[in-house]
This record gives structure tokens, C-alpha cells and sequence, in this order.
């Protein structure tokens, strides 16, 4: 995913390209940050529709949240893979 490049015109190269990897870097955290966002939402959704009854969760809560975790990542590793393959031209 390429996005433009935004001009440092006040820095010699190395700076820039020190930036430009720092901005990279941090679009990464943004973008994990809000896939976590994502998934704790989904996953309360599905597993929690009621009103909390104590400070734990019951056995078939904690079955449902595991899955649904699992089920997330299986999925977002899945996607990966696939756009890592297309962009390798196979």
C-alpha cells in the first residue's frame, strides 16, 4: 500500500528518510492499535450481550471471547498472506 510521500524540504536525505520511516512506523502502530480496537468491539459484542454478573467471566464467556480472538487473527493472518502473494505475482 503506497501512499505520497511527505515532502521534508528543510532536511538533508538522511533526515528525511529517518522521518519518512518514523511516519511509517507509527501508521503501523495506528493501524494495529485500531484492529485491537476492532476486535475487542466485535468480540464484547458477540460474547457479552448481557450485563456483567461478577468480577469473572463465566466458562462459556471466556470459551466465546478465546474463539472469537482466534477466529479474528486466523483471519487477519489470512488476509495477509493473500495480498503478500499478489504482490509477489502468484
Amino acid at each position: 500500500m503506497a501512499s505520497a510521500q511527505p515532502q521534508l524540504p528543510n532536511f538533508d536525505a538522511a533526515t528525511q528518510a529517518e522521518l519518512r520511516d518514523f511516519i511509517e512506523q507509527e501508521q503501523a502502530k495506528a493501524k494495529i492499535q485500531a484492529s485491537v480496537h476492532e476486535l475487542t468491539d466485535r468480540c464484547w459484542k458477540t460474547c457479552m450481550p448481557g450485563s456483567i454478573s461478577g468480577v469473572k467471566f463465566t466458562k462459556s464467556e471466556a470459551s466465546c471471547l478465546e474463539n472469537c480472538v482466534d477466529r479474528f487473527l486466523d483471519t487477519s493472518l489470512y488476509i495477509v498472506k493473500q495480498i503478500e502473494q499478489q504482490k509477489a505475482g502468484h
